[in-house]
């Protein structure tokens, strides 16, 4: 595949943070930024310099040829093939996620996403004209003039109108619920309400279908998918999307990593509307995040704070791990590493960003030009990133 090189020549676009990125990196007139090649002295004015370049979003595109994304699962979780990046060296190393443990060390925590995901892609009929309709459950609204709608992306021919009643049907293909459309909200998606009142994650459960990502099968769910779209330590129910990267982790493997004195903490994100999003700007200024939830516990932040006065690393399993773990951090008052978080976030981690929580990431391979592109990027550089992939 191949990424192309940061253009040279001045970009007059402003970088909306600019003022409070060089603050965190520039403390002192001299410091170095990583840019994945290599590290360059700065000035202030070098500093704004690169970030500008690195914030054209062609940077984080590449050719995915389609017949490399595998379509079914394997057998055994753990036998996911694992691409070792050390950001010291720039080295790569072919291994295994059952290799984690042996890759990590004692005293190390791994931090993981424990989102459930609920059945969240719909089928139904527009109840006026017959019409298909498709559409996938993101969320309960829990403010606002519309409290207690969910929020939906769907699709149909023709454009509905606010008061159309939607017919759900189950997977055997009968009719089962009905929504209403109450209203419109940011990023396209659509407000609805259920004619009778019930608990969304139920409803789902009777009407919905695992909402695979469009490159896999085409969307299309078979047997086995409702119990291998989810993580083995899955709790906490509402995603419209598996955090992946927990995918590849089984009961085995955990102990494996419990009697290496590696210990485990947990965060909730749950997926939403952003990950189905590519950035379609020219620039990463101009990509509007919208908000997802997210807790770190104070359990976790105890757990990250014992493990770095014992000298050991914070490992994420999975970007939303780092995308909660960085909203905590950025919650943290002066002189502390990471603060209890419960609420929404959209945290953007683009070029500029200073990771305070995390040391180590361990993530799928991303869609190009997106947000998560973008996310490991950063933290490897992006030279590095294209030459992994």
């Amino acid at each position: 595949p191949r990424m192309p090189t940061a253009a040279e020549g001045s970009i007059n676009d402003p970088h909306p943070r600019l003022d409070v990125e060089e603050r965190q990196h520039l403390g002192r007139e001299n410091r170095c930024v990583n840019t994945g090649a290599c590290n360059h002295p700065l000035t202030v004015s070098n500093f704004v310099r690169t970030i500008r370049r690195m914030a054209d979003a062609d940077l984080y595109d590449y050719d995915l040829p389609r017949e490399l994304i595998a379509q079914e699962p394997l057998a055994d979780r753990a036998s996911a093939r694992l691409l070792v990046v050390r950001r010291s060296d720039r080295s790569l190393e072919h291994r295994h996620v059952r290799d984690l443990p042996d890759l990590l060390a004692p005293g190390d925590l791994v931090v993981v996403n424990d989102t459930r995901v609920v059945p969240a892609r719909l089928i139904g009929r527009r109840a006026a004209t017959g019409g298909a309709w498709e559409g996938l459950y993101l969320q309960v609204e829990h403010e606002g003039e519309h409290a207690g709608a969910w929020r939906l992306l769907a699709q149909t021919r023709g454009r509905p109108t606010i008061g159309e009643r939607i017919v759900l049907v189950d997977r055997a293909g009968r009719d089962a619920a009905e929504l209403v459309l109450v209203g419109r909200a940011e990023g396209g998606a659509w407000l609805a309400h259920p004619l009778v009142a019930e608990p969304a994650e139920t409803m789902l459960g009777r009407v919905g279908r695992v909402p695979l990502p469009g490159y896999i099968r085409g969307g299309a769910d078979v047997p086995g998918d409702v119990e291998r779209y989810q993580t083995v330590f899955a709790r906490e129910a509402g995603s419209a999307a598996a955090p992946t990267a927990g995918l590849h982790f089984t009961d085995e493997l955990l102990e494996s990593l419990a009697c290496r004195g590696i210990a485990r903490a947990t965060v909730t994100l749950h997926v939403g509307l952003d990950t189905f999003r590519p950035i379609t700007a020219d620039r990463l200024d101009d990509h509007a995040m919208h908000t997802e939830r997210c807790v770190c516990p104070s359990e976790t932040v105890v757990a990250i704070n014992e493990t770095r006065a014992r000298g050991g690393r914070v490992v994420a399993i999975g970007t939303t791990a780092v995308r909660t773990l960085e909203t905590a951090a950025l919650a943290a008052p002066p002189g502390e590493t990471i603060a209890p978080w419960n609420g929404p976030t959209n945290l953007f981690i683009r070029p500029g960003h200073a990771f305070k929580a995390v040391d180590c990431l361990l993530t799928n391979f991303h869609m190009p030009r997106t947000t998560l592109m973008v996310l490991v990027s950063t933290f490897a550089g992006r030279e590095l990133v294209g030459h992994a992939y």
